[in-house]
């Protein structure tokens, strides 16, 4: 990634054609940058040709960045990788960090623009020479979850012009500027997944074959069979085909025997759990206890918890949950807050 020093009022929209990126775009207009959308062409979800639509609505400049083979290897080829080793990875949180913004990012110091901007619905601001992020006004769709892995260069180039509003209020801003994506829908799902059978799809991109084996508890007595640990995921109950007596849930995946632990719901429920690969937005490094909260999947509550840092092992530290939280699935993001204030996150391990 390219250093980034101008000082002007360029600014680069990532538009992917949806209401929220034209939007973003239109605000912007309207507080006097000059405005150049940009559509990262994956290959994988919308056209490029919506953004370009919606650029010409705008009457501003539209550039494709080509990134199909950045994007598989950064992003797809790691998700599929991460469903080989058993656990239950969050593309999205990857694909920000090591694909959107830079890519954005270097063709804004390739132009000679000053800001880059997203549709992201979260609010930043610079403190003590630090940019900080915080949740959206709009706190149902806020995505500082996906956020936590940018990094201080990426952060104080960024504009994220939605964070101050409702979802509801953008689609009457797009309607009534007239702007043809006011009337998408939203979209919920994986780019480069079609369809809901996304563990099917992590198997075939990893040119992987799903075995067959046996499901046990946690003592290791056999209970029936699966069809393949990768149609499973920590705390899953449909598709055992167990009749036990009680409900069933998946506790673990034993990728070294390829078998399915299950047990009961109170079998998921833990107190502690550890992270690797963390990231900070106030500060560098954790070096002392951290109370916080901890949400651990998307649209997950958070839980007051304590981080405490890894003596031997800076990148990884131990979270001490106040009370019991459920299903813990590695690889997915552990995300700490101070109240609505990103602290930083997380890999789980």
């Amino acid at each position: 990634m390219s250093s980034l020093t101008a000082k002007n009022n360029q600014v680069i929209v990532a538009m992917s054609g949806g209401v929220d990126s034209s939007v973003a775009a239109f605000l912007l207009l309207q507080k006097g940058y000059q405005v150049i959308g940009a559509t990262i062409d994956t290959g994988y979800g919308q056209a490029p040709e919506q953004a370009a639509l919606i650029c010409r609505e705008l009457g501003i400049e539209h550039q494709v960045i080509k990134a199909r083979d950045i994007f598989e290897q950064r992003t797809i080829q790691p998700f599929a990788a991460a469903y080989l080793m058993g656990r239950t990875p969050n593309p999205c949180v990857d694909c920000n960090y090591q694909v959107k913004f830079p890519l954005i990012y270097d063709l804004a110091v390739k132009l000679g623009a000053a800001k880059i901007a997203t549709g992201h619905y979260v609010r930043i601001y610079e403190q003590d020479g630090r940019y900080l992020l915080r949740r959206a006004i709009d706190v149902g769709k806020d995505q500082s979850y996906f956020l936590y892995r940018l990094n201080q260069e990426l952060l104080s180039r960024c504009l994220f012009p939605l964070g101050e509003m409702s979802k509801r209020e953008v689609r009457e801003l797009a309607a009534e500027v007239g702007l043809a994506s006011s009337r998408q829908k939203d979209s919920f799902d994986i780019c480069f997944i079609s369809g809901d059978d996304y563990r099917e799809q992590a198997i075939r991109y990893a040119g992987a074959e799903s075995r067959p084996g046996d499901i046990v508890d946690a003592w290791g007595r056999v209970l029936g069979r699966h069809q393949g640990l990768f149609n499973y995921t920590v705390g899953q109950r449909r598709g055992l085909s167990l009749s036990l007596g009680y409900p069933a849930y998946v506790l673990a995946l034993d990728i070294d025997h390829n078998r399915l632990v299950v047990g009961r719901y109170t079998d998921l429920l833990k107190d502690t759990a550890r992270v690797t690969k963390l990231n900070f937005l106030p500060f560098d490094q954790l070096n002392q206890p951290l109370d916080a909260l901890v949400q651990i999947r998307y649209q997950a509550q958070p839980t007051p918890a304590s981080i405490i840092p890894d003596a031997q092992n800076t990148a990884e530290a131990l979270i001490r949950f106040e009370r019991p939280v459920w299903a813990i699935a590695p690889g997915q993001s552990a995300v700490f807050y101070d109240g609505d204030l990103l602290l930083g996150g997380g890999y789980l391990i």
